[in-house]
This record gives C-alpha cells, structure tokens and sequence, in this order.
C-alpha cells in the first residue's frame, strides 16, 4: 500500500476552510502539531487554516487529529480519496480468526481514521455529499462484514455451527442494511439500522440455531457499539426487524417472509425500499428481497399509502413537539426575527426538512414505484432525479428539493461533528448559533446563517404541504357539502342537481354507510375531504344529476373504498376529468365502475408529441416479461392494459390524441402485450416440454391491430406460424431434471400447437374485468377449420394453392410483432410473396388475373352484404360506402398493382397508390379522407357507447351529442342532422370509387 501511495503524486490542500469560532482550542491543536509556537512556513499555511478551522469549531476532530496524528498527515499529504482507500483495505485485509479484542481495536481505529478524513473533506469541499456519506456507508460494510466473518468462525470454532458455514456466502446468515446505511447516506452520526436473518435450510438438523444467532447478534452489537478507550464504531438499532415486539434480533427468513406477506404495514415498505444485504450471506438477501418484492413493490398505484405516511408524519411532529415551535412562514416572507424561528429547530424532523424532503421522495416511490420499476433508486436524492426525468415531480420542484437536501445534510453533518453526538437541532442560543454559522462558512453570523436556510426550508415545507393535502385547501365548503344538514334536497336542487331528492339520497346513503366501500373511519374521511371538489366537479357537467349517479355507481363496485378515495383526494385535477367522463360518455363510464383500476392510466405522466420508441421503452419497464409466471404475467397485463386503453379513450375525448395516433398507440400496446406474454408463457412451456432446438413461433397481426388503426375495443386478429430445422422431430428435455420436475417430450406439431394455445389463452384470460383481449384466429389458413398454428412451409403452401382473394387482402395488413428475429424476417419475406406473387393456381400476374381479383373483391363485397348487413346507420363498418369499402379498395388494389409501395396502414395504402398513378390524386385524396372521418366516427362511436350504438333514444344525452360532435372538431359540424347529412355524401363518394375501381374496373378488364 505504501509503494502505491508513494506514486501518487502530493496533494494541495485548498487555502481556504472556515474561520474558528474558539481561537484558543485552535492554537491549542497547533501548538500540538507545529510545536509550542504554533509557527508555520509559507509551505504549511492551507495546513495551519485547516487545523485553526478543526480546532477552533470541532472538539471532537481536533481530538480525532491528537490521537491519529500519521492518519491526519496521510491525508495531508496525499488527499482523502488515498486516505480513504487505504483504512478499507487495511481492515478488509484484516484476518477474521483473530482475538476479539484485536477485531474491535483495529474496528475503532478505521472508524477515528474515517470520520476525520471525511469530515476534512466535506469541511472543504473535497468531497460532495454522496462521496461523503458513501465513505461512511462503506466503512460501516466493512466493518460488519468483518465483524460477521469473526463472529462466524468464533462459533464454527465452539461448534454451534458447522463449519462450512464460517465463510460469507453460504453461512445462512446475512446482515441486511436498513434507512441510510441501506441507500448509502450514512451522515456523520449515524445509527445504522439493519435486520439480522437467518436460513434454518442453510443449518439443517440445527435444533439450537435461533438460540445461536440470538448470541451471534447480541455480541455483534456490544462488538460494533460498545465504548471502551479506543471509543466505538456505530450505534446500531435493530427495530426495523419484523415484528420487533415479538421477535428475537436475529428472525428466520420464513418467520420474516411469512410477516410481511401477511402483517406488513405501509412504513415497513417505506423501510425495504432501501434494504439491501451488507454483510453475511449477500446472495441470501438479495433472494429474501426477491421474494418479498411484491409486497414493497404494488403493481397498483398505493395512493392509500399516502395517508399512512402523512399519519406518520404527524406522530414525528407530535413527538417532536413541533406543533409549539415559531412557524418557518411561507415562502417569500419575511420575519422580523429569523434566527429566532430557528433556534433549536430539528434540521431532520422539523418542518421543512430532512425528512419531508425524504418522505416525499419515498412516498412517491410507493405508489409509482411498481407500475415503473425504473423509478426505484434508494437513495434520496437518486430518486428525486428518476421522479423528475419520469416527470412524475416537477422538474424545478425535484432540483429545488435536491439544493435543499444538500444545504441541510451539510449542516446536519457540521452539527454532529462538533462534539460526535446524535444530534438534528440547531443550537438553542443566539451566541452558539453565531459560532455555529461560522463553521458554516457564513462569516455575516446568525443571521446570515438563518437566511441561507430559512427560505429553502420554507418552499420544502410548502412542497410537502402540497403534496399530501387534500380536499378544498382553505376554502369553506359550500353548504350542500354539509350531509347532515336539515334541508340538503333543497340545497343541492339550488346548487344544480335536476333530482334534489335522489341526490339527497345518494349523499344520505355515502354518509350513513350504506355502500361497503365507505364502512371505514378511513373511507368517510377521505370522502369528506375530497367532497366539495368531487361536487363543484360533477356540476359543472351538462347533467350533474346524471354524473352524480354513476360516481355512485362507480363506488358501489369497490369492495374498499380507501385505494379509490386517496387517489382523488391526492390528484385534484382527476375529479375534473373523471366527471367529465362520467357526465358525457356513458360507455366510459360504465367501463370505468366495472373495471376501477382503469383510473391508473390517467395518471401516467404524459410526455407531449410521445413517439413509438418511447412508448415502448416506458412499455418495457411495466414488469411483464420479469413475472414470476404466467399468471402474475396476465395480471400485469391486465393492469397495463386497462388503465392505457382508459387513459387512451379520455385523451381522444378531450382531444388531445387524434385518431391516427390513438391507433398507433394502442397497437403498441398489444404488441408489447404479445411479446410479453409469448416470452413469459415460452417460459413455462420449456420447462414442461423442453426445447425444440432451431424452431420458434411466431405472432402475426392482421386487420386493425395489423396496420396500427386500432379502436376502443378492437378485437386482435392473429395469426400464429411455427418453424423448425427439418430434422428435428421433436422437442429436446435436459438431460437431467430438477428434483421433482418431471417433463415429456412431444412431436413438433404438437409441441406448437400447445404452445399457441397458451399463448391464445393467455392474451385472452377471462377476469372479474373481463377477458384481457379478445381474439379472433379466423384469418389464419384454413380459417377456423384448421389449427391454431400453421407451419410456414403450410403457410407458403396455402397460399400458393389455396388461398381465397380475401385471404391474400387481409395479408395487406399483416404485421409479424414477436417471436425470434430469424423467424421474423422469413415470415415478412412469405407474407410479401403471398401479396405480390401469382395467389392460387399459379396464374401469373396479368390482365385476367387482375380482373379475377377484382371480381372476387366485388363479389366478397356483395357476399358480406347480403350475410352481414349494417345494423343500423351508425354502423360505420358495414354501410354502402362506409370504412369497409374503402379499405376494400386499398387492399385489393395492392393486390393487382404490387408496383405500388405496399403499406398496412389503409391512408398510406391510398396515398402510395395513388404516386404509382393506380388511382388519381384526387380520388386518393377523397377516400382518404373518407378513411379519416369514417375512423374517427367510428372510434368516438367506441368511446362513447362502445360496440353497441343504439339509434336514438335517453343515451344521446345532450353532453353525449356534443362530445360525439366535439370529436369531430375539424368539420364543425353543427348537430346530428348535420352529421348525417355529412355521412350520406362521404358514403356516397366512397361507394362511387368503390363501384369505379373494383366493380367497373373488375367487368371492364378484357
């Protein structure tokens, strides 16, 4: 280490450290360094302005410095990064089997050493905050690691364990790192908290093993905490254990999964966010925090766990006693007296610091941190940075934090550096204040301090506020608000409601109970909280009385209500846009009671102008492909699925997605779905029925999922193509199974059609919210008649012998979305040759060929008519010229003109026939914007009533016509008349080019 060290070259310490506020204990320190005058060369002045600031503001370094005076020099001389790297080594280094008197002698030496090269550091600004507490945090790893594999080898030496278990890995027995030593942020005076697991399988036949680990953990805390001569290493504190209470310090891991899983509360998630294995077994830690994953991480948004947090706030301040103290005052104020407000103020636990800042990063995991695995950093200020790059915090507002959060750990650490005590509180008089703030570096005293910190604190307190509020903020509520009020029916028929009566009732029956989602203290609450906004929200809908009774209908369908309930009372800005849907959009609307967990999606930051790739990228992230099986897979595409398609329909509603990009949307959403879906459940058909070496499936979109037009509702039309090396007969097992597992080898054939009726079963699994899509497997070879999955060679074969005209138009929007990229590339190489090339019969492309296309295109035409006429005339699909036809139109002239650029998407289909002269450029022009309106017809049609659209009647309520009619905005079409009088002419010039291009065109080929 020496020679290491020698080559680095001599470091400069910087010239300027704070000014001492005891110049007395300061010359004393020189006088002990420098000799008895205290004199230094020119050479020696950054060092002499370092030992005035230790001395002069710290007791506790300048003793530090007295008693590690070669430490002091090294760093001196060589900078603390050096300094730092070679107290680790040396202790890492350190033989484990020696005396236990020498492991603590050599633990409190490394934690002297330490504590004055990282207090130098920050004390110059040699080191930022994380390099701060990440020193201590690795000594604190180093330390226990040490002391683990001393205590382990002690006991395998008595016996009480067998001796394979001495080393680390493999001993059963691990220390799990808790609060700031597990995100690294241990400040200057830490505690470390941590939780003591052990595995009884790792001991087996291990009667005793409790009353030994109960012993190891006892001497492992007097090792690390008692104070003797040599002074001692960390205060440790073991409460973040399962069930304190009733546990010993050391817990089973069965005892600790079977806890959590069963009794685990909201603050115990807040703790494991920043777990992490620190000495001992790492890999048992890492899989004991695996296992436990889903209950610290919820797939649903846990908006719920706000108000434990907040509830845990308030006992902190009742406990600290801040309801007594001078108020910060908002931000921008000015106080009279502002050292006065912080006199004794706790820069942790009171208002405005530390830990709202770190609560408010924490809670915020909580509820966004299962549904974006990406947010997940333990460290405050790490995850203040992921918030905000995800967008789930403002930007300024995440930045502002961060400042905050420096200024105050700094300050926390000049505190307890001062005297090595555990302390968060400013001083508590004026003249320890002024003496504090030099070693602040603030030369202007107490009041320059109190302004440096005051105003930060202030906007951190004020942030916090804003975040865990809820209800009206300041505003009296209106009297109708007030359920118990005498005369409530006349009330709310004053305020708007058209059934004063009825609505009484229902805000009754909220208040009396009666729904099972408002039962608990809790529930009414957060309902009386959220009130006045949810009624000010539902009058301002075209009938609030209508709006009124399906958010009552929308709370009947919960079995609690609290989830629900927090999220409204803590995202204000929903309770607007969900009575928007609930006044306007009935289908929405029932979708929303039937299927709550849609609410998520609104909740998604949205990201302006989101491009595929990103989309994709945020799709990633979702947790489907790492689920434990196949169906903790569905339920995460469930989720994923219902609150996007949700959040997709409101976003076409409002008008802030148009119907091209709403399609595009969602199919990337299906595909990411049915690549995950396929990856998870290949999975576990492998490991039944092995592997056949070589082969894949692939997964082919056709119809509106094909060309990315996708509706609310659409159905997914698939088509699924295995392919394998010739000589594989069928699948391969290991050669050897796990224990217990038993698997069978089957035929290829075979093999795949299982595996697609897995996959089939798995993207249509039936739930309480229905099935997760609804497939249609009917444009697959042979269509219904034949299997679910086609080899390619029968694909290519099919099609080359067999395949009708409309078969080879649906090709024209086939899209292969997963499965092997070799397989991938073969199948868009087939699909391209079934479109382009001669078709059945292996008639070569020529004028008859054509004609006979197009005949076949009008007679399919005509067939579906006749078999499947509209059902009425908002059946958008099946009317004379509606969207049938002109993608019709589309698809067979790909068909007979394969000179023209092929394209799924039915616009860029028209627009690249139309460049290679198939069709004129007006005509183009015309049907695609027949497309255009007839999709966006259709799609408003979907969000507001679904499949089912009746013809008149109590559903077109006024909001229903104008939304509709708001869908539609670039038309201004004025009412329903108008939009039918529009219907009729782009269905009459859609039926035109229809008979023109196909019919005549078909009849006239010679």
């Amino acid at each position: 280490m020496s020679a290491d060290l020698g080559a680095v070259p001599r470091f400069r310490l910087p010239a300027a450290w704070p000014a001492p506020a005891d110049r007395s204990q300061a010359s004393q320190l020189a006088g002990f360094l420098f000799g008895p005058d205290g004199s230094t060369g020119p050479a020696d002045s950054a060092k002499a302005a370092l030992v005035a600031c230790l001395g002069g503001n710290s007791p506790y370094l300048a003793d530090l410095v007295r008693r590690e005076p070669a430490c002091f020099d090294l760093l001196c001389r060589r900078g603390p990064d050096a300094a730092l790297a070679g107290i680790l080594a040396s202790l890492d280094a350190l033989p484990a089997g020696q005396p236990g008197a020498a492991i603590a002698r050599a633990l409190r030496q490394a934690k002297r050493q330490v504590a004055l090269v990282s207090a130098v550091a920050d004390i110059g600004g040699l080191w930022s905050l994380e390099q701060v507490t990440g020193s201590l945090s690795r000594l604190a790893e180093t330390a226990l690691s040490l002391a683990v594999r001393h205590l382990l080898m002690d006991a395998a030496r008595r016996g009480e364990l067998r001796q394979a278990g001495h080393q680390d890995a493999g001993s059963g027995f691990v220390v799990l790192g808790m609060g700031k030593l597990g995100a690294r942020e241990l400040n200057y005076s830490s505690d470390i908290d941590l939780v003591l697991l052990y595995d009884p399988d790792a001991h087996p036949g291990h009667d005793e093993l409790q009353r030994v680990f109960t012993r190891l953990s006892a001497e492992l805390v007097r090792l690390m905490e008692t104070r003797d001569a040599d002074g001692y290493v960390f205060r440790m504190d073991l409460r973040l254990r399962p069930d304190p209470g009733s546990t010993p310090p050391a817990v089973s891991l069965p005892t600790a999964v079977t806890y959590y899983e069963s009794l685990g509360q909201t603050w115990e998630r807040a703790a494991l966010t920043k777990a992490r294995p620190v000495a001992g077994d790492l890999a048992l830690g890492w899989s004991f925090l695996s296992t436990i994953g889903p209950f610290i991480w919820r797939r649903h948004l846990d908006f719920a766990a706000i108000e434990d947090i907040v509830a845990m706030k308030r006992r902190i301040d009742r406990h600290r006693g801040a309801a007594g103290r001078p108020p910060l005052g908002t931000p921008g104020a000015t106080q009279a007296d502002e050292v006065a407000v912080l006199l004794g103020h706790d820069l942790k636990l009171g208002h405005g610091g530390i830990r709202e800042i770190e609560f408010l990063a924490q809670t915020m995991l909580l509820v966004w941190g299962g549904r974006a695995p990406e947010l997940r950093d333990a460290t405050t200020l790490g995850a203040l940075e992921r918030l905000a790059e995800g967008s789930y915090l403002p930007a300024g507002l995440a930045s502002d934090l961060a400042a905050t959060y420096r200024l105050l750990r700094t300050a926390e650490h000049r505190l307890q550096m001062r005297d090595d005590r555990q302390t968060h509180s400013l001083p508590g008089d004026r003249g320890e204040f002024d003496r504090f703030a030099l070693f602040m570096d603030c030369e202007g005293g107490g009041e320059a301090l109190a302004r440096r910190l005051l105003e930060p604190m202030r906007r951190v307190h004020a942030a916090f506020g804003d975040m865990f509020a809820t209800g009206p903020a300041g505003r009296e509520p209106e009297p109708f608000c007030h359920l118990d009020a005498p005369d409530l029916a006349s009330l709310l028929g004053r305020a708007g409601f058209a059934q004063p009566a009825r609505a009484a009732a229902i805000l009754g029956g909220w208040r009396d109970r009666h729904l099972r989602a408002l039962r608990s203290d809790r529930a009414q609450r957060l309902l009386r909280d959220i009130l006045p906004g949810l009624l000010a929200a539902l009058l301002e809908q075209q009938d609030p009385m209508l709006a009124l009774i399906r958010f009552d209908s929308l709370l009947a369908r919960q079995s609690t209500g609290v989830q629900l309930l927090s999220l409204l009372a803590h995202n204000a800005p929903l309770l607007g846009r969900i009575a928007g849907v609930l006044g306007a959009a009935p289908f929405l609307a029932d979708h929303l009671a039937a299927v709550p967990s849609a609410l998520e999606g609104l909740l998604v930051p949205e990201e302006d102008g989101e491009n595929s790739r990103r989309r994709r990228a945020r799709l990633a992230e979702t947790g489907i492909r790492s689920a434990s099986g196949v169906e903790e897979a569905i339920a995460r595409a469930r989720t994923l699925v219902r609150g996007e398609e949700f959040r997709f329909s409101l976003a076409q509603l409002d008008g802030r997605l148009d119907t091209d990009r709403a399609g595009i949307a969602r199919s990337d959403l299906a595909d990411h779905v049915i690549g995950a879906l396929l990856e998870v459940v290949l999975r576990a058909h492998r490991s039944r029925y092995g592997e056949v070496r070589g082969g894949g499936m692939v997964v082919v979109a056709l119809g509106k999922a094909g060309s990315r037009e996708m509706m609310a509702g659409s159905d997914l039309d698939l088509m699924l193509v295995y392919d394998h090396p010739p000589g594989i007969a069928e699948s391969m097992l290991p050669k050897r199974d796990a224990p217990g597992v038993h698997r069978r080898a089957l035929p290829v054939s075979q093999y795949y059609i299982r595996l697609a009726h897995a996959v089939i079963a798995a993207l249509s699994a039936p739930g309480l919210e229905g099935p997760l899509y609804a497939l249609d497997m009917r444009l697959r070879p042979s269509g219904s008649k034949g299997p679910v999955a086609v080899s390619l060679a029968a694909f290519r074969r099919y099609h080359a012998e067999q395949a009708w005209t409309w078969e080879r138009m649906a090709l024209t929007r086939a899209r292969v979305v997963a499965g092997p990229a070799a397989l991938r590339r073969a199948m868009r190489r087939e699909i391209a040759q079934a479109v382009t090339g001669p078709g059945a019969g292996g008639e070569a492309p020529g004028v008859a060929g054509r004609r006979r296309t197009l005949q076949a295109a009008a007679a399919m035409r005509a067939r579906v008519a006749d078999e499947r006429p509209a059902r009425g005339s908002w059946d958008i699909k099946l009317l004379e010229g509606g969207l049938l036809e002109v993608e019709f139109i589309a698809q067979v002239l790909q068909l007979v003109r394969p000179e023209a650029s092929p394209h799924q998407a039915t616009r860029l289909a028209l627009r690249s026939l139309a460049r290679s002269g198939t069709i004129g450029r007006a005509q183009a022009m015309t049907l695609v914007g027949a497309d255009r309106f007839w999709r966006d017809l259709q799609s408003m049609l979907r969000i507001l009533f679904g499949t089912q659209v009746p013809e008149a009647g109590e559903a077109w309520t006024p909001p229903v016509r104008e939304a509709l009619l708001q869908g539609l905005r670039p038309l201004r079409i004025a009412d329903l008349d108008a939009l039918r009088a529009h219907m009729r002419t782009v269905a009459s010039s859609v039926r035109a080019a229809f008979v023109e291009l196909v019919v005549d065109a078909g009849a006239q080929e010679p």
